[in-house]
């Protein structure tokens, strides 16, 4: 079976568990842990989509005790499955209500949908953990090699629209993966607060997890 949940670093009671809802996406970023490894902590992150809701809610309920955190993170852009996010984020919230909820997202699902995505999530979700990457479009493009057209104004927007949806919003950056590919974090620090995000810098880890 493939995996949908999982833990990082095999814990067998993690307080925080992570869902990989699909392998596609709108970027090709080039530090991506899918071009160096099919697995995170031994479970395997390929797979077809060709799954259900209660797929997901098995491979959940296996964790005992209830983790208190559920990430939307795994080999994809979680956003690409909007529909299956929004109908676990109802369970969670029927059945669990105390856990936090979070998407780690590449900010692009306003741009693909064409709609207001951070609206519908509002009740759904508590915090969002989107990819800026880069201090200006074209550090973007060359790092995250998006598949949209205006892919980092897009980023910034949606940025904006998850803070204005009240929803707790995090503009990360991946430094540290390469001597190529400068980002200046102090400038898209800047950025970030300037949208209403809070900001953090992820030291990229070489093999991953």
């Amino acid at each position: 079976m493939y995996t949908l949940v999982y833990s990082i670093n095999n814990e067998p009671s993690p307080e925080t568990v992570y869902v990989n809802l699909t392998n596609s996406c709108t970027n090709s970023c080039v530090f991506c842990l899918r071009t160096q490894k099919d697995d995170v902590c031994g479970a395997e992150m390929w797979h077809d989509d060709n799954y259900t809701l209660e797929d997901i809610i098995h491979q959940f309920e296996t964790y005992s005790p209830t983790p208190k955190e559920v990430v939307f993170c795994g080999y994809g852009e979680p956003f690409l499955r909007r529909e299956m996010m929004k109908e676990f984020c109802k369970y969670l919230r029927k059945n669990h209500p105390e856990i936090k909820i979070r998407v780690n997202t590449n900010g692009h699902a306003n741009a693909i949908f064409g709609t207001n995505v951070a609206e519908e999530f509002k009740e759904l979700i508590d915090a969002v953990s989107i990819s800026l990457n880069a201090s200006d479009a074209n550090g973007y493009n060359d790092i995250c090699k998006p598949k949209i057209p205006n892919a980092y104004e897009e980023v910034k927007k949606f940025i904006k629209a998850c803070k204005e949806a009240g929803i707790d919003v995090t503009a990360s950056v991946v430094s540290g993966f390469d001597k190529i590919h400068y980002i200046d974090t102090k400038k898209c620090g800047e950025i970030a607060n300037s949208l209403g995000a809070k900001f953090r810098v992820r030291e990229f880890i070489e093999n991953g997890y």
